[in-house]
C-alpha cells in the first residue's frame, strides 16, 4: 500500500519556504536568497519516504513550493500569484508558512481606526483569507523557530490558532532540519492511497535549462542591490550537453540577462565587466555541481523596458512554455 498526494507550501515571502523543501528533498531544487520574492513560479520536489513498521506506509510526497503571497502590481506579479492558485487548485495538504521572527500584520478589530483597518488588510491578512477558502487540511508550520526563545511561540501560535482551524501545528527549523521528520510523517497519515507520480529516482519536474538559470538569477539576487534583482529575468539561449562518453566532457551554455534599463544593465555589467563575470564565476561552480561536468557558461545583459509590465514577455519565461517552444522547433528540423 502506497500513499501519494501533492502538498502545498503557502506563505508570504522569506519564511523559508524554498529552504523547507531543499530540506526536505536532500537536494537544492530551489535557489533561496533573503531578498523577497525570490520564487517566480511554482516548483515540485519529489520526496520517497520509506514505510516505517507499525507506524506509516510508504509514501510519495510532491512538495510544490509557490511564490511568496503578496498582493500583487505588476504583470510579473499576477503571474506569480497565479501560480500560487493553480497550486493550491491541485493539493491534498497544504502548510501555511510563518516566519516565528516576524511580527504580523493581522486585524486587531477596531473598528474606529482608519489606519488600523488599512493595516488589516496587509498580506498576512491576505493570506489567511486564501487558506479560508481550501476544502484540504491545513496545517501551520512555524519556521525559524531556532531563532526565537520559547516563551515567545507559546503566545504565537495561540494567535494564530484562533485565526483558522488547523490540521496540525509544527514548529520546525528548515535550516536546520529540527522538527521535518515528525512533518513529514505526520503528512503520510493525511495522503490517500495512491501511486506514484513520478518515478522512484527523480526528485523534481524542473529540467536542468530551468535549474541552471535560476541559479544564474540566484547569483545576480546575491550580488546586486536595490531594484536590480526585482527587474532581472534570466533566459537560456543555448545548452549544448557534452558528447556522451567524452573523456572531460564540457556543457557549453549561453545565457541572456535581462533587465529594464540601462542604469540597470550598467550595474549588472560592473566596471570593466566585472560584475559579470563574478556572477557568471560563482554560478558556473553551482552549475558544475549541478551538471556534474564543466561548464563554458556566456552571459550577456539585454534591456527589456518595462518587461514586468507585458503579460506576452512573463509569459514566455514559463519553463513549460520554453519546452513547449523547445518542441516544435525541434518537430520542424
Amino acid at each position: 500500500m502506497l500513499r501519494s498526494g501533492f502538498v502545498s507550501i503557502l506563505g508570504r515571502p522569506n519564511t523559508g519556504k524554498s529552504t523547507l523543501l531543499n530540506a526536505l528533498v536532500g537536494e537544492k531544487v530551489a535557489i533561496v536568497t533573503s531578498k523577497p520574492q525570490t520564487t517566480r513560479t511554482r516548483i515540485h520536489g519529489v520526496v520517497e519516504v520509506a514505510a516505517k513498521k507499525g507506524k506509516y506506509p510508504a509514501a510519495q510526497i510532491v512538495f510544490v513550493d509557490t511564490p511568496g503571497v503578496h498582493k500583487p502590481g505588476s504583470w510579473l506579479d499576477r503571474r506569480m500569484m497565479q501560480e500560487v492558485h493553480d497550486a493550491l487548485e491541485s493539493r491534498d495538504v497544504v502548510l501555511l508558512m510563518v516566519d516565528a521572527t516576524r511580527r504580523l500584520e493581522l486585524p486587531d478589530g477596531d473598528a474606529d481606526d482608519e489606519q488600523k483597518k488599512k493595516r488589516g488588510a496587509s498580506e498576512d491578512a491576505f493570506v489567511f483569507e486564501l487558506i479560508k477558502k481550501l476544502d484540504c487540511p491545513v496545517f501551520l508550520v512555524i519556521n525559524k523557530i531556532d531563532l526565537v526563545t520559547k516563551e515567545t511561540l507559546a503566545p504565537l501560535i495561540a494567535q494564530l490558532s484562533a485565526l483558522h482551524s488547523f490540521a496540525e501545528v509544527f514548529p520546525i527549523s528548515a535550516r536546520k532540519g529540527d522538527g521535518l521528520e515528525r512533518l513529514v510523517a505526520k503528512l503520510v497519515e493525511y495522503l490517500p492511497e495512491g501511486q506514484r507520480y513520478f518515478p522512484k529516482d527523480q526528485y523534481t519536474d524542473q529540467p536542468e535549462r530551468f535549474l541552471v538559470a535560476e541559479l544564474i538569477r540566484e547569483r545576480i539576487l546575491q550580488e546586486t542591490g536595490e531594484e536590480v534583482p526585482y527587474a532581472s529575468a534570466v533566459v537560456i539561449e543555448r545548452f549544448e550537453e557534452p558528447q556522451v562518453n567524452a573523456k572531460n566532457p564540457l556543457t557549453r551554455i549561453a545565457a541572456a540577462i535581462y533587465c529594464e534599463r540601462d542604469g540597470q544593465k550598467a550595474i549588472l555589467i560592473g566596471k570593466g565587466g566585472s560584475k559579470l563575470k563574478s556572477i557568471g564565476t560563482n554560478a558556473r561552480k553551482e552549475i558544475e555541481s549541478l551538471l556534474g561536468s564543466r561548464v563554458f557558461l556566456e552571459l550577456h545583459v539585454i534591456v527589456e523596458e518595462n518587461w514586468r509590465e507585458r503579460r506576452g514577455f512573463v509569459e514566455s519565461l514559463d519553463w513549460r512554455r520554453q519546452l513547449e517552444e523547445l518542441g516544435k522547433k525541434e518537430d520542424e528540423k
